[in-house]
């Protein structure tokens, strides 16, 4: 079985995938002797780097989802 792309969510399953992907990552960040705030800052090793990717693209996806369609233009 593949798994589900961002596009195939509904807004409160992304949501949801958000706020787990979110507790991981500041989770594996503490215990990594980080601040969840320095994520910007350092160089994040592979596993975070991974976390803060997907949180990141499930954050536009969420931010893209709730924009709405986008009417095209002629």
């Amino acid at each position: 079985m593949m798994p589900m792309s961002n596009e195939d969510l509904e807004p409160d399953q992304l949501d949801a995938r958000l706020r787990e992907v979110e507790e991981r990552f500041v989770r594996q960040m503490r215990e990594r002797g980080f601040e969840p705030a320095q994520a910007e800052l350092v160089a994040l090793p592979g596993s975070l780097a991974r976390l803060y990717a997907e949180r990141e693209a499930l954050r536009a996806d969420l931010e893209d989802l709730r924009a709405g369609p986008l009417e095209q233009r002629d």
